[in-house]
């Protein structure tokens, strides 16, 4: 049974839920403001502020190999490291866990390369402890925007820049283009695959100004008669806006708007107001 006294009953308490939401979740132990590292291996090596050696795996399978004594304190799929292990990477079907102590955990991703990368994570980071809230805009339901969607050919894809890959791009899949019309303008957008659904790139008017610089993300997905909503409200700061530890996609050049969206996340705000980085 729902229970109808707590439920968000209006579109502006279901907004102000979400945007509740999303503030509790940066601050959890792997929230984004929680990343302190991101280091990829690519041969023996050691890793800023963990313990232990880190190295690639000879047979290429998914992961790392970690080498470390007990005294290193490192705790693998709930076991003790004293020699050396195996910590699977999240594309692995049963993913590895890494401890390193009460606030500071690991995790092994997977580059495109098919390199492997270790994310620390403190839930005790100066990030954390400097989070004052995510500035956005006032609910305004004029940024919903119905548009159509139109199937792209298996395999379609668009090329991606990303903030730290020094203009080069990365293919990624467009299942389909989206077309919206904005003060008498047809605007056709790329939003990529992401999981079950769609992400969208943007920037608009008041990217580097209000907003984010870099630009800020919405995800959607195509409604059964071929149309698609974009209710911009819902549009959230990128994961290099609360830590330089992760790398964003940038909205190539169809999903730069010439003009102001005044809806979404705004900035990552420290405890006096101010911008959390630059």
């Amino acid at each position: 049974m729902t229970d109808t006294a707590t439920a968000p009953a209006t579109a502006e308490e279901r907004y102000a839920r979400f945007h509740t939401l999303r503030e509790q979740s940066v601050v959890t132990p792997t929230g984004f403001l929680a990343l302190v590292n991101t280091q990829w291996v690519s041969e023996e090596q050691t890793i800023w502020g963990v313990p232990g050696t880190w190295a690639p795996r000879p047979d290429g399978a998914s992961g790392l190999l970690v080498t470390a004594t007990a005294a290193d304190g490192i705790v693998v799929d709930g076991e003790p490291v004293d020699g050396q292990v195996v910590v699977r990477g999240k594309d692995d079907p049963q993913p590895g866990s890494v401890v390193f102590d009460d606030h500071t955990v690991g995790t092994v991703i997977r580059g495109e390369d098919g390199q492997y990368a270790l994310r620390v994570w403190d839930a005790q980071s100066e990030d954390i402890q400097a989070f004052g809230g995510i500035s956005a805009f006032p609910y305004n339901p004029d940024w919903i925007v119905t548009g159509t969607f139109t199937p792209n050919a298996a395999g379609t894809t668009v090329g991606f820049s990303h903030l730290k890959d020094d203009g080069a791009t990365r293919e990624l899949p467009v299942p389909g283009d989206i077309t919206i019309t904005v003060e008498g303008t047809e605007y056709r957008l790329a939003a990529f695959k992401d999981g079950r659904r769609l992400q969208l790139v943007f920037a608009d008017a008041t990217s580097g100004d209000d907003t984010y610089g870099v630009g800020r993300f919405l995800f959607l997905a195509p409604n059964p008669d071929g149309t698609i909503t974009l209710d911009f409200n819902y549009a959230v700061l990128p994961p290099c806006a609360f830590s330089y530890n992760f790398n964003c996609p940038l909205p190539p050049k169809q999903n730069r708007f010439p003009f102001r969206i005044e809806a979404g996340e705004k900035q990552v705000l420290d405890t006096s107001g101010e911008p959390l980085h630059d």
